[in-house]
């Protein structure tokens, strides 16, 4: 029984330190732009690509 003692106060502080990275993260923008982020995986730059052979 003393284990919970322990261990109830240490799980809600991971629970609200994960809410608040959450909170931080949404308010930093990091959610803005979803559909623009999974199109530029797609896309192909030219300048990543090797220079032609000589």
């Amino acid at each position: 029984m003393n284990i919970i003692v322990l261990l109830a106060p240490i799980s809600l502080a991971l629970g609200i330190a994960a809410v608040a990275a959450f909170l931080w993260s949404l308010k930093g923008g990091q959610y803005e732009d979803m559909r623009g982020a999974a199109e530029r995986v797609l896309m192909d730059d030219a300048d990543d690509a090797p220079p032609p052979p000589a």
